[in-house]
């Protein structure tokens, strides 16, 4: 302990350095050769700030995808991004949100524990509003409990927030994220000891003019079987060979169901605007640029693809493919659909 010097003694001092028998540097303390680092055991330190960098990446792409689904369910302009990504503990997670709030458990499988997804009173009640078709404006009292019917509203918005929590996460764990329960009162939302480290990341949310805020708090022991993870070189490694493998299969899935005009070129003439506007039901037009017996051209889109000949199936007109213009890869046009052997209507 520090001792507290006397008056008698620091005249002592004053007196002995105003005679010149001591110096002022022979009171400085003593500095010492090793820096003393203060760790907190009641608060200890369990995430580095490389992992707590992964962490708030993942949560961008979180954010932009939440920004999106809510924008679409919600009929609403919505602004979603990540303010911040801090550790700290779950009491003092608990202590910084307001009562009554939103507050959803979430079933972190595979990872052992739940986590909690906390929106604001302000952002929860514009949600009901423009999901009941207003305006998102707020009316009335919303320091409240939501009622019944209001909570199954909220349910019906956490989960499409989870399906964007799942994507966000796909890079490190497929994460199988599942609603709980909702709790109003953050102390009835016990989901680890109140000394217990969490992550928190903070998302400044914006529906229409509302502004608020989503917490979004993983305890540590739930993140803990991945923590090897949450680095930037497996993130960064993870994101590379996914682009090659799901992003492909991803993108020729959607490629798939792209409806395309298929149109059989029957040749070209010219004709003056006057002998264009005298055509009648019945006349002939004779083409220049191309013969009977000749085949015409399968465009797909814009592009010519295939050489066909004409023909009818049934009471219907068609075309029949003969052979290829160009050569095709075997996964261009993998399935297409066909009117008997090889031909198209």
């Amino acid at each position: 302990m520090n001792e507290v010097l006397s008056q008698d003694e620091i005249d002592q001092l004053l007196t002995a350095i105003s005679s010149g028998d001591s110096e002022v540097d022979d009171f400085k303390p003593v500095s010492s050769a090793h820096k003393i680092k203060i760790y907190d055991f009641k608060r200890p330190s369990k995430f580095s700030k490389e992992q707590l960098r992964t962490i708030s990446n993942m949560h961008e792409t979180f954010a932009r995808n939440t920004t999106t689904s809510l924008s679409a369910q919600l009929r609403s302009l919505v602004h979603v991004h990540v303010a911040s990504v801090d550790e700290l503990t779950y009491e003092e997670f608990i202590r910084s949100i307001p009562t009554p709030t939103t507050l959803a458990v979430i079933n972190m499988d595979p990872l052992p524990g739940n986590a909690v997804l906390e929106i604001d009173p302000t952002i929860s009640f514009c949600m009901i509003d423009r999901l009941f078709g207003g305006r998102g404006a707020i009316a009335g009292n919303k320091n409240r409990d939501l009622t019944d019917i209001e909570q199954e509203v909220m349910e019906g918005v956490i989960v499409r927030i989870l399906a964007n929590l799942r994507e966000a996460w796909t890079q490190v764990i497929d994460l199988r994220p599942r609603f709980q329960t909702i709790e109003t009162n953050p102390q009835f939302a016990s989901i680890v000891p109140p000394n217990e480290m969490v992550v928190l990341i903070t998302l400044e949310t914006k529906v229409g003019e509302e502004e608020g805020m989503m917490n979004f708090c993983i305890p540590y022991q739930t993140i803990d079987p991945i923590i090897s993870k949450l680095s930037s070189q497996f993130w960064y490694s993870s994101v590379r060979k996914s682009s090659t493998t799901q992003y492909l299969s991803t993108i020729k899935g959607q490629i798939n169901d792209v409806d395309m005009d298929i149109v059989a070129d029957f040749g070209s003439i010219n004709l003056p605007i006057r002998d264009v506007l005298a055509l009648r039901v019945g006349d002939v037009v004779r083409l220049s640029n191309i013969k009977v017996g000749d085949p015409l051209s399968l465009s797909v889109g814009d592009r010519k693809k295939f050489f066909c000949q004409p023909g009818v199936v049934g009471k219907k007109m068609a075309v029949q493919i003969t052979g290829k213009i160009e050569d095709v890869d075997a996964e261009e046009f993998e399935e297409l659909s066909v009117e008997g052997d090889g031909t198209y209507e």
